[in-house]
């Protein structure tokens, strides 16, 4: 008998993607699962009941149904620990676990002998490129920052020479220059913006410059592991912050992007810096879920302060749920190949990506953060020998 993949859609109040859009879930059924889908759980991605069944998945009334005998479900957020529960006994549950915020989901999969994979935990190694759903969302995240900050603008983002009149092109800054900054990069480039990026990684660099942006070297850098900038000490983000402001009150719009994995977002742009900034200049702030990084920011809210307005952008991707879900399905199907293939769970212990991307297993917590914070052993995962044929 096939494995079975339920969909059970997404109860995070406004989410609008889903973790497999039909073409996916036909790719799965091709390859030898059954695939099941809640009713209704992608229609706000655009996604019908009647398109999934085309691809020869089944639709089921309700999300406890989608997972009801279900060896693998997938989600985009992480579930509540309600949802957690739907879960069959040994279940492989995929999805943006963020341990450090689904610590009661996490102790009802540990009940359950669940396999819980965390994508913000995937390995930022090239082998994953194709797994990296954090990458995936924050280019969708980088576009509809640069969109809503030209959205809300009073002003052009390009130069226009009319016959009333030049027209100057809008001053946008970047702050942060990982995969969601060079996508807003790229995206007021293309809509005629000049453009400054700043960074503390001094890779960012030549990637902002590549795309016609102007890099702020401010004459500090905080190189960190995988590719992500480390955490600044207080004195590193108040030196900071003084050679930023000019910058800020400068700008048009300013986008920030700047996170630091597990941990609050950094405050680059202070309430004294917005009060600096111009008539109806724009902070679009990405970080706001994680904190933000104005420190007016309030998540899923336009704050109004002094000539500007705070925009606290509250899960970006789901601004855009077709072709979020589109690239998050993309995502799923390459990883959930190194846990099960050919129609059956077959997870492979031996891969670094597994390792990594596993935080509990068999009953036991595998990553140690997470054991931490779940006041569990931490138990790693320790590949099965492969014993020689004689010969």
């Amino acid at each position: 008998m096939p494995a079975r993949i339920g969909v059970p859609g997404e109860t995070r109040p406004g989410e609008t993607r889903v973790a497999l859009t039909p073409q996916a879930a036909g790719r799965l059924v091709s390859e030898g699962f059954e695939v099941v889908v809640a009713q209704g759980a992608g229609a706000t991605a655009t996604f019908e009941d009647a398109a999934y069944e085309g691809a020869g998945a089944s639709i089921a009334p309700s999300a406890a149904d989608a997972c009801r005998g279900a060896a693998v479900v997938v989600r985009v957020n992480a579930p509540t620990a309600d949802d957690a529960r739907l879960l069959d006994e040994g279940a492989v549950h995929l999805s943006f676990l963020q341990p450090s915020a689904s610590t009661e989901a996490l102790k009802v999969m540990l009940e359950r002998r669940a396999t819980a994979v965390s994508f913000d935990l995937v390995p930022r190694i090239s082998r994953a490129q194709g797994m990296d759903a954090l990458s995936s969302q924050a280019t969708v995240s980088g576009y509809r920052a640069a969109l809503a900050g030209a959205e809300r603008l009073g002003k052009f983002f390009p130069m226009f020479m009319t016959a009333a009149g030049t027209v100057p092109p809008a001053k946008v800054l970047v702050m942060g220059v990982g995969v969601a900054g060079l996508q807003a990069i790229a995206t007021s480039r293309r809509l005629g913006a000049a453009v400054k990026a700043y960074d503390v990684r001094a890779a960012a660099k030549e990637e902002a410059e590549s795309l016609g942006a102007t890099f702020l070297d401010l004459g500090m850098a905080a190189e960190g592991v995988g590719g992500y900038a480390r955490e600044l000490s207080p004195e590193e983000l108040a030196a900071q912050q003084r050679a930023l402001a000019d910058e800020v009150a400068a700008s048009d719009v300013v986008i920030t992007t700047a996170a630091v994995p597990g941990r609050k977002a950094p405050v680059l742009v202070t309430a004294s810096m917005v009060d600096a900034m111009g008539p109806g200049a724009i902070v679009i702030d990405m970080a706001a879920d994680s904190g933000g990084n104005c420190e007016v920011t309030k998540p899923g809210e336009d704050v109004r302060r002094h000539l500007a307005l705070v925009v606290g952008m509250s899960n970006p991707p789901a601004g855009m749920p077709t072709h979020a879900s589109f690239l998050y399905a993309r995502n799923v199907t390459n990883l959930l190949a190194l846990y099960a293939k050919g129609g059956v769970v077959a997870s492979d212990w031996s891969d670094e990506i597994v390792v990594g991307a596993t935080v509990v297993k068999d009953g036991a917590c595998t990553n140690e953060a997470a054991s931490s914070l779940l006041g569990v052993p931490y138990a790693p995962i320790v590949a099965a020998k492969v014993e020689a044929s004689a010969t």
